[in-house]
């Protein structure tokens, strides 16, 4: 693999547009049927799948490796850091019962990116990117 890539899964975010576009249709039926409440947890819940849905489509591929440094692509801009330049961590931290490891990429900024944002275990991407940068 010359180009490796790492994006969020397809089908999590089609799945992501589709609770939203569920979600969205229960806000406004329940918004005809006069239920104001109902209408309002619906609203909430469907702008918070679509905006991670959204959020999923346009920052792919989220990360890329090559010889030269990785490009990491954020909402804000993208980030083109040679391999001087970064510092790659793995950070396993304890939430709800279970260990969650992230990636900790630093350059500019730090950037955190876990299996969802990666649609890989971080452990494998690190694996992978220290011996792009070594070879």
């Amino acid at each position: 693999m010359d180009n490796p890539r790492w994006a969020p899964h397809p089908g999590v975010v089609g799945v992501a547009w589709l609770l939203g576009l569920a979600a969205l249709a229960g806000a406004l039926f329940t918004g005809l049927v006069g239920d104001r409440p109902g209408a309002l947890l619906f609203g909430v819940g469907a702008v918070a799948a679509l905006a991670a849905a959204a959020h999923g489509t346009l920052v792919r591929p989220r990360l890329t490796a090559d010889a030269e440094g990785l490009h990491v692509r954020t909402l804000g801009r993208s980030h083109r850091l040679g391999w001087a330049e970064v510092r790659l961590e793995l950070a396993t931290t304890r939430r709800f019962g279970r260990d969650v490891t992230v990636l900790e990429v630093e350059g500019a900024d730090l950037v955190v990116l876990g299996r969802l944002e990666l649609g890989a275990d971080p452990r494998d991407v690190y694996d992978h990117l220290m011996r792009l940068r070594t070879g």
